[in-house]
């Protein structure tokens, strides 16, 4: 679809939409810094604004509120949006590798942003042993979604009604791209390099796949040999 281009700005309102732009991934930045070392209670919205180096008005400008930019440090700072990932890997006729490749890849893909990515997590683990009304939402928008379909690429290939099995192998199939969140220092502590560099990551995530095909050849396996050994005990 063409887009019109839009006159240029006369320069003092250019110079401000950029001071504007600034100021808020300024507050961004900050806020998901402080709120993932002391958590939202203990997080004041002076200190963050101190911090970004703003004025405390800035905040309701450009979030609301101290719980709008809370909201905003979990679904901005890394990018990407769960449902638009969700939605093409669920496209019916395309098949597990191509689905398993596009879902682990988009999942690695922000580890490629570093400290940002640190703190992200910080912040998460934080929300997860202190929760707020946040946790809800984030469950309900970047972790059910996904992983639900997920089950339903695992039924599809596997030809077989969604049961707990598909659920388990699904978790462990998330688990191979959490673990590097979780364990990213550890990684960068015990062989360094790893994750040095985004081709690194790529790599991670190429890798990932093979291991993800690997654990869903098994379960079909097992689903094999229980219904063989089914028929067999009929027999």
């Amino acid at each position: 679809m063409h887009r019109k281009t839009a006159p240029p700005l006369p320069a003092r309102q250019a110079a401000t939409r950029s001071d504007g732009q600034e100021a808020r991934a300024q507050l961004l930045s900050a806020a998901l810094a402080l709120f993932a070392d002391h958590g939202f209670a203990k997080t004041s919205t002076r200190a963050i604004a101190q911090a970004a180096g703003v004025n405390l008005a800035a905040i309701r400008y450009y979030f609301g509120d101290k719980a709008g930019l809370y909201a905003a440090c979990f679904s901005e700072p890394l990018g990407g949006n769960a449902g638009d990932l969700t939605r093409l890997c669920g496209t019916p006729d395309l098949p597990v590798a191509e689905a398993l490749r596009l879902f682990l890849t988009g999942y690695v893909e922000p580890l490629k942003q570093g400290e940002i990515v640190r703190q992200c997590m910080r912040l998460h683990l934080r929300e997860m042993l202190e929760p707020t009304s946040q946790w809800a939402q984030e469950v309900e928008r970047d972790i059910k979604g996904p992983h639900l379909v997920l089950v339903d690429i695992l039924a599809r290939h596997l030809r077989v009604r969604v049961d707990d099995d598909l659920h388990r192998l699904a978790f462990a199939i998330t688990g191979l791209a959490m673990q590097l969140f979780v364990t990213h220092d550890v990684v960068d502590v015990v062989h360094p390099g790893l994750m040095r560099d985004d081709a690194a990551i790529d790599r991670w995530a190429e890798r990932l796949v093979g291991y993800a095909l690997a654990l869903v050849d098994a379960e079909k396996q097992r689903r094999s040999a229980t219904a063989a050994a089914k028929i067999r005990k009929k027999q």
